[in-house]
């Protein structure tokens, strides 16, 4: 598994010009699953995506406070392009993408774990073709992988 993750001021998806996801100040998760992901993966993630510190307490700047302790929002985005690989030729190979009805359930089930934590948690469409605004914040990105 795979994920960008930005802190954001804002952000938005949306499928054929319609809004369906947006959030305000949290993260943008951009989710990538690949061939042989587990439960395990799935739950370290989850955890990891919560309380990671990314958020200032005060106007230092620091990184004093996870999205859960500010009461921030999340968008996830499915991305499978996350696992592309842009080594040989001119054609990124997907390869180590995990199938689409495999990548689509531990999605699913990511999104319903991170939703158990009682913060409001936004979502595109999987598989779907996306416009996602994202007003990111410091900016602060990072990868996770597992």
């Amino acid at each position: 598994m795979r994920i960008i993750i930005q802190r954001v001021r804002a952000s938005q998806v949306s499928v054929n010009g319609e809004v369906i996801g947006k959030i305000g100040r949290g993260l943008t998760l951009l989710v990538g699953i690949a061939e042989g992901d587990t439960e395990a993966d799935l739950d370290w993630m989850v955890n990891k995506c919560l309380t990671l510190r990314l958020f200032p307490k005060d106007d230092q700047g620091r990184f004093d406070c996870s999205v859960q302790e500010i009461r921030g929002e999340i968008l996830v985005v499915s991305q499978f392009t996350l696992y592309g690989d842009c080594r040989k030729g001119r054609r990124p190979s997907f390869a180590q993408a995990a199938n689409p009805a495999q990548a689509e359930d531990l999605y699913n089930r990511f999104v319903a774990r991170l939703r158990g934590s009682g913060l409001t948690v936004e979502t595109g469409k999987f598989g779907a073709m996306m416009q996602v605004a994202i007003a990111n914040d410091g900016p602060v990105t990072l990868i996770l992988e597992r």
